[in-house]
């Protein structure tokens, strides 16, 4: 017995006609496709856009900055407090004035020196930060306005 292939026309669907560039409405297929909306060439931008900015870069810089200097200003005198509290008890006793020892006034100096802490942050803050996050800002409005606008 000898093994016969199917015929080629029971085998293989019939090849498909060839389709358009663009689908036809499925609703209405008697109707003529709708050709694609013709691509608009796109304009350079007349600046980066915001997220490419290097003003980011530089607001980050400022903002790091921002925060080294506060927070070094704090904990480096928390940390001098400490060490001298454990390394030097010699000192923290020794009395200053009318029998207060050095300890207690170093620990109630910490209050001020925190308070300048925080002086700090907000004068770096009102000086370097918010007139980049605000140049930045207004840059991201014209952004969006452009882009609104196409």
């Amino acid at each position: 017995m000898s093994y016969d292939p199917p015929h080629p026309s029971y085998s293989s669907p019939p090849p498909r006609p060839p389709q358009p560039p663009y689908p036809s409405s499925p609703t209405y297929p008697w109707q003529p496709a709708v050709p694609p909306e013709p691509v608009r060439p796109a304009r350079p931008p007349e600046r980066e856009p915001l997220g490419h900015h290097s003003d980011l870069r530089v607001l980050r810089s400022a903002y790091r900055w921002q925060r080294r200097t506060a927070t070094l200003t704090a904990l480096g005198y928390f940390t001098l407090f400490l060490v001298l509290s454990a390394y030097a008890p010699g000192v923290m006793t020794r009395t200053v004035a009318d029998g207060i020892p050095a300890g207690l006034l170093l620990a109630l100096v910490q209050l001020p020196v925190t308070w300048l802490a925080i002086a700090l942050y907000e004068h770096t803050a009102r000086r370097y930060v918010d007139p980049l996050a605000e140049r930045i800002r207004r840059h991201a409005e014209l952004d969006a306005r452009r882009g609104a606008a196409r």
